[in-house]
């Protein structure tokens, strides 16, 4: 069975762009990510599968339930992590975790308890005193404790320190074992590739890839890091160029011989030509989407982990009026 699977799913708010003709497919059991930068459409997505917004076109189905006819079903079998949540002032941890708890007609103590201890939350506190860190926790310990057979992280690991951040993979490693399925939206690459099995990568609302992350990490492009005085110009095929003074590393992804050519006719120190991790690849799929235009040197690409919020902000604004809060 399918876990999670949209047909032409499509959100407009207002007239501004949410998401447009989603197609995609999550098999039950699968660790699973969505990638993109932020304002691409990854939130928006997740408020529409959950019933939290109403879509504008296409349908979805979770666990081929209805999204929209069905959503009181669907919730009872999903662990729901916002990027960011707001909780009831003046209540103790111990007090959210049994409000949601209730809320699905649970007792989850006894694994609230245990999620508690290893992400070394005090459920005695209350909600208003917490650092941001310790609330994405409590997000956590609500979205795990009733043990949901799919759960949908968005942007879960922002606030968390590195050490906490390896005990949640752990967690939800060990969840997916047990045969929950996970779908993980985050736009730092590096958890999705030690993480996820397969994984769909979205910008501006639009699915532009989905395979593997072993196959979305082949590519005929290479990085390489040139030490010495080489001349470039003309060469064809070069992205994402960083220089200093006494070096140069690029993208390439044209023809070899003739690289190897240029660099013989300057002199070079040092060379290494490597296979580009997930985030160059990631920059490659952005890239071919603009018509393979080359990179100016400046960092002139919106992708990757140093994106800015800017596109998502103006579209909070245009579409003010059309969106509903994910306050929960």
């Amino acid at each position: 069975m399918d876990a999670i699977q949209t047909r032409k799913l499509t959100k407009y708010y207002g007239n501004a762009r949410g998401i447009i003709d989603l197609d995609l497919t999550v098999k039950e059991g699968e660790f699973f990510g969505f990638i993109g930068p932020n304002g691409a459409g990854k939130s928006t997505t997740i408020r529409t599968l959950l019933g939290m917004i109403s879509p504008t076109g296409g349908s979805a189905r979770i666990f081929a339930q209805d999204i929209l006819q069905d959503r009181e079903s669907i919730l009872g079998k999903t662990g729901y992590m916002p990027s960011e949540a707001v909780f009831y002032s003046g209540m103790k941890v111990r007090d959210v975790l049994k409000l949601s708890a209730d809320l699905r007609k649970c007792d989850c103590r006894e694994e609230a308890g245990k999620l508690c201890g290893r992400l070394q939350l005090d459920p005695g506190r209350k909600v208003d005193e917490l650092s941001f860190g310790n609330r994405k926790k409590v997000s956590i310990v609500c979205a795990l404790q009733h043990k949901p057979e799919l759960l949908i992280l968005d942007e879960p690991t922002s606030g968390l320190d590195p050490l906490m951040q390896r005990e949640f993979f752990d967690i939800l490693r060990e969840r997916n074992r047990e045969g929950a399925t996970i779908f993980l939206s985050s736009h730092v690459l590096s958890e999705i590739q030690r993480n996820c099995s397969r994984a769909a990568i979205i910008r501006e609302g639009r699915m532009i890839a989905c395979d593997s992350v072993e196959a979305l990490s082949r590519t005929n492009a290479r990085r390489v890091t040139v030490h010495g005085q080489v001349a470039l110009e003309g060469l064809e095929g070069i992205r994402d160029k960083r220089e200093t003074e006494n070096s140069v590393s690029f993208l390439y992804g044209g023809d070899m011989n003739r690289l190897l050519r240029t660099l013989a006719s300057g002199q070079v120190l040092d060379l290494s030509v490597s296979e580009p991790d997930l985030e160059e690849i990631f920059l490659h799929y952005y890239q071919a989407e603009d018509g393979g235009k080359e990179d100016n040197g400046q960092g002139g690409y919106k992708m990757g982990n140093r994106v800015e919020g800017a596109h998502e902000e103006s579209s909070r604004r245009k579409g003010a009026q059309g969106r509903e809060s994910d306050e929960v």
